[in-house]
């Protein structure tokens, strides 16, 4: 059963509002952690683990018809992130880190006032994130842009598709990396 099967078959993770979407990310993040639960059901799935199911199972919950026409929320972000920290390994060919760039960019564009497309279109894996995302650290509100980037901070996995994005908002993309302490944990980069 593929992931979007299952969803509608697991009437608990279909989500109705934005927080009842960043509840079901934790009910994946938690499939994640142990290999086990509603997100793991009919296949092997080894703990720490994410892959191209969960991937999907996070890109289904995400654009939902519920929550389609809403911007990406902060505690969606944080579910993601919690996500994204909680896999060891991953073999999902990199469907993952593309979602969580471009919720971000979802998110923050929203949070500044900027129009977004909806999700179906923003998420997309077939939809450039530059076709839509800010490109200028102007049009961002900077606490914003201080909320992600103390998210990226001490990550375990980098995300470079994020970190490119963060430095493309910020306007320092052509500096060099020492210049970015202050932003971005060297890590991550």
């Amino acid at each position: 059963m593929s992931a979007v099967t299952a969803v509608a078959a697991e009437p608990s993770l279909e989500p109705s509002c934005r927080k009842a979407a960043a509840h079901a990310l934790t009910i994946v993040r938690d499939g994640v952690i142990t290999g086990e639960g509603p997100t793991t059901k009919g296949r092997i799935h080894f703990s720490r683990a994410l892959d191209a199911d969960d991937a999907a199972w996070c890109a289904r919950i995400l654009t939902v018809s519920a929550v389609e026409h809403q911007p990406v929320s902060r505690a969606e972000i944080e579910a993601l992130f919690e996500i994204s920290d909680a896999a060891a390994e991953r073999t999902d060919d990199g469907r993952f880190d593309d979602l969580l760039a471009k919720a971000v960019a979802h998110h923050a564009a929203s949070e500044s006032g900027l129009p977004v497309p909806p999700r179906t279109v923003a998420l997309s894996p077939d939809t450039d994130i530059e076709s839509w995302a800010p490109t200028k650290a102007a049009n961002i509100d900077t606490q914003v842009l201080q909320w992600i980037a103390s998210q990226m901070r001490g990550k375990r996995h980098s995300n470079r598709r994020l970190a490119a994005l963060v430095a493309t908002l910020v306007g320092v993309a052509a500096l060099p990396l020492a210049q970015l302490p202050g932003m971005l944990d060297m890590g991550m980069l």
